[in-house]
């Protein structure tokens, strides 16, 4: 995907380059790398290292001065005036069992939000981007709304750790078709996609919101952030065991509808 025809930073020519040679070697490793777990309980691969140190360098030397928080790498807020946040493989567990679904997330924050936002689907060949004020787009085609179209499937994407509301509220009926796709990023976007009305995520680190929050905003999808709003972040910060629970939705009225499952979730119903 080419970027020139869009209005964003100096540099996204460079930066899509990098991008392609990251996707590349994800594609080249896929399904055949050994996994090991972290402290967390998370997956890392070989590739996720190299991914996180590729991209990491990538940036320095395309942004000069911009720091990185990154999840294999430095996870303090940078105290440069503009940083960047990377989750360099979004979906180990579904990389390293070689179901083909993960992301690349990038997102530059300035004054504490993201202002551009990048999302690349390697297995779908697909790149997501997202410029504060100006819009997103997929494959160079700039998206609407997903409230501007009917929804007619009614899905509702659940992580791991959120799916025990259905315990919390058993004399409710959940108001939507559950999907677990495995990659917090996309969970996300998939409702700024209009692939799902909704989407309920207990412990998503910031690198794995970052990008989708700039692109949810941009096509004016509601954010309720359930504990901590990371517009608030500190610069020199350290966020390894930070997390956002956040419930995001197609419109207001969506969001109304499953707000007492994400109240389960904090415990706060």
């Amino acid at each position: 995907m080419t970027m020139t025809s869009m209005p964003m930073p100096q540099g996204l020519d460079q930066l899509g380059a990098l991008l392609d040679q990251v996707a590349a070697r994800q594609l080249q490793d896929f399904g055949q790398l050994d996994s090991e777990a972290k402290p967390d309980g998370s997956l890392i691969t070989a590739c996720d290292r190299w991914s996180d140190a590729t991209l990491v360098e990538g940036l320095a030397r395309l942004y000069p001065g911009e720091g990185v928080l990154s999840e294999e790498g430095s996870q303090r807020v940078p105290t440069s005036e503009a940083y960047w946040v990377v989750d360099p493989l979004d979906g180990t567990t579904n990389f390293a069992a070689g179901i083909p679904y993960w992301a690349i997330s990038l997102a530059r924050f300035e004054n504490g939000v993201p202002v551009l936002g990048v999302l690349d689907v390697p297995p779908l060949r697909q790149r997501i981007v997202a410029v504060r004020g100006a819009g997103a787009w997929r494959k160079q085609k700039k998206l609407q709304p997903p409230s501007a179209h009917n929804q007619v499937a009614g899905c509702a994407s659940l992580c791991s750790r959120s799916i025990g509301v259905l315990q919390k509220l058993p004399n409710q009926r959940f108001p939507g078709k559950i999907r677990l796709l495995g990659v917090a990023s996309l969970n996300l976007v998939s409702v700024a996609m209009g692939q799902t009305i909704s989407a309920l995520e207990a412990t998503p680190k910031i690198w794995d919101l970052a990008a989708a929050w700039l692109v949810l905003q941009e096509l004016n999808c509601p954010i309720n952030w359930l504990q901590r709003d990371p517009s608030l972040l500190q610069s020199g910060e350290d966020l390894s065991e930070a997390n956002f629970p956040v419930l995001a939705a197609r419109d207001l009225e969506t969001l109304a509808r499953f707000q007492p499952w994400a109240d389960a979730l904090v415990g706060s119903a």
